[in-house]
């Protein structure tokens, strides 16, 4: 069998074979809503019947600030259960499994009036506004609205979480030298904020749940950090709770001449596999993974345990079937669909 249609299970997840479909913002939600709808009931269901074992719900924000923009899902409120657990019913009928990607944007909340981070620095392009640096209790209050979500994702009937410490939005900032110069012990300590988001949302999920986090482990501006700071966070994110990274890379800022990513297809594999050997952790891997016998090789390499799928995932909704056919597996295909395989 090939090794990315293999089982993988940590602690209660158990999934049929290694392909996540990785979260992707779709800008669709009515105007200071949050609500997922029925475009997004018809997308990621579809991606459960086309074969994906995990499907990471996009970032899904934690205060209607938080949003990248006013058309970002939310889940500041009970009132946003029912529509979460709608969508998570119906991707289990069809033998998916399902987190949801919750965060806040920071600096990057492009519709916030007055956006909010951990120092009052400007993300360097056009469109954003200068953030207000969050006091230390309101750090504090915000760790604690990462606890609200959690609990409402679970809930609404998740099989997991993910923590968005990547791409340059809150935890990000605060993890990193670039945007964080406080002066408090959030500043003192950049694993601080982290950490402790960490721990509040493993108290509101049931012991055997898993929580995975993304991480970029990797800086693109100058001065930013490398892979030798991303495996210490990742060090301590772990002791504070994390069972699994998704690893990424950039996002904090404009990358430097000649420091940008390079976009090849596998080029954030290493970062992965690094984690993965440095940490003791399993780790999802991601970037334009979507031709199957690279996606197999990095499996059956050891390198991730678990591929994150995107672009790949929005272009075809079955792309684990046609993958699954590439590699001369049979395919899981619904009996609906078979006169077609």
């Amino acid at each position: 069998m090939a090794h990315l249609f293999t089982p993988f299970r940590l602690k209660s997840l158990e999934l049929k074979n290694r392909i996540m479909m990785s979260p992707m913002c779709q800008y669709s939600v009515s105007a200071r809503d949050g609500k997922p709808n029925d475009w997004h009931l018809v997308h990621y269901t579809s991606r459960a019947i086309g074969g994906a074992a995990l499907i990471m719900m996009e970032m899904t924000d934690v205060e209607p600030d938080g949003r990248i923009s006013d058309f970002d899902l939310g889940l500041w409120s009970d009132d946003h259960i029912p529509a979460f657990a709608r969508i998570i019913e119906s991707c289990h009928r069809h033998g998916a499994k399902v987190g949801i990607q919750i965060a806040h944007a920071g600096r990057k909340a492009q519709d916030a009036p007055v956006p909010v981070a951990p120092s009052p620095i400007r993300f360097p392009a056009d469109g954003y506004k200068t953030p207000r640096e969050l006091t230390t209790d309101e750090v504090k209050a915000m760790v604690e609205k990462f606890h609200q979500a959690a609990r409402r994702a679970v809930k609404a009937g998740v099989d997991t979480l993910e923590i968005h410490a990547a791409h340059g939005y809150l935890l990000h900032q605060f993890q990193s030298p670039l945007t964080n110069r406080r002066k408090d012990v959030y500043g003192d300590d950049l694993a601080r904020f982290g950490s402790d988001v960490v721990a509040a949302v493993k108290a509101a999920m049931p012991a055997d749940m898993p929580l995975l986090m993304r991480i970029s482990a990797v800086e693109y501006a100058e001065g930013g950090y490398g892979l030798d700071h991303a495996v210490a966070l990742c060090r301590r994110y772990r002791e504070a709770g994390v069972d699994m990274f998704d690893v990424s890379s950039g996002g904090e800022s404009v990358p430097a001449p000649g420091r940008g990513p390079s976009n090849h297809p596998g080029y954030q594999v290493p970062f992965a596999a690094r984690i993965r050997e440095e940490v003791n952790t399993p780790v999802v891997s991601v970037g334009f993974l979507d031709d199957p016998r690279l996606a197999e090789a990095v499996v059956a390499n050891c390198w991730a345990d678990v591929v994150a799928v995107a672009r790949g995932l929005l272009r075809d909704p079955y792309w684990p079937l046609h993958a699954a056919q590439a590699l001369g597996e049979q395919p899981d295909v619904p009996k609906q669909y078979m006169r077609a395989f």
